[in-house]
């Protein structure tokens, strides 16, 4: 962003007025996905999510049993 002089003379709400503008103006101008891709994306993640949960709750149930075998051998 170029240096701005009038900038310094501006009290701290007018700054916050200018930067909110200036990121709707970039806003517009990001690529969104489609609503349909949002879904499937974050239905990918929850599934990940969900397995990886799984998977390692599995391996401290197992690693659990073992470590109290061992324990209380």
């Amino acid at each position: 962003m170029a240096a701005r002089p009038f900038f310094k003379t501006m009290n701290i709400t007018q700054k916050i007025n200018i930067f909110f503008k200036e990121v709707l103006v970039e806003m517009k101008k990001v690529s969104w996905l489609a609503k349909k891709d949002i879904v499937k994306y974050t239905l990918i993640v929850l599934a990940v999510t969900v397995g990886a949960a799984a998977f390692l709750g599995g391996l401290d149930y197992i690693f659990t049993g073992i470590i109290k075998k061992v324990i209380l051998r």
